[in-house]
């Protein structure tokens, strides 16, 4: 079975960053030239996540807030006992949420809900330039 792999290129503007990558990803399926398959979309490093979610004004207040009740930033956290870098959180929210995601495409259309969207969440403290891997897996 014939695997594509692509490379998504993002600059976050920092903690709690929220970006639609969906047409990015979408576009990597249909350049793989595979008809139907499965796209995995996996950030390199601990402190990026990936999910869907509906990219709208509300949910992107919502989902912020549910990472600070989840995990919140005034915690102690042990890694930051040892590294003294500020971010524990951000390692136990990237770990929450998950550096990975995998979606079904069907004739090289990704086989997302109406209002659903890919997301990659910036969980680290900083502006960080990512790099996202697209694999595409089908036939």
């Amino acid at each position: 079975m014939p695997v594509v792999t692509k490379l998504i290129n993002l600059r976050s503007k920092g903690e709690l960053d929220i970006i639609n990558i969906t047409d990015e990803v979408a576009e990597a399926v249909k350049l793989s030239r595979l008809e139907n398959g499965v796209a995995t979309i996996f950030v390199p490093g601990s402190t990026g996540g990936l999910t869907t979610i509906e990219y709208e004004p509300g949910l992107l207040k919502d989902f912020p807030a549910m990472l600070e009740r989840i995990a919140p930033k005034n915690l102690t956290y042990e890694h930051e006992k040892r590294w003294h870098d500020g971010n524990g959180h951000s390692h136990v929210r990237a770990s929450l949420v998950g550096p990975s995601l995998a979606v079904p495409f069907v004739e090289r259309k990704l086989t997302l809900g109406t209002w659903q969207q890919i997301v990659f969440i910036e969980l680290d403290i900083h502006s960080r330039a990512r790099q996202l891997v697209v694999q595409i897996v089908g036939e």
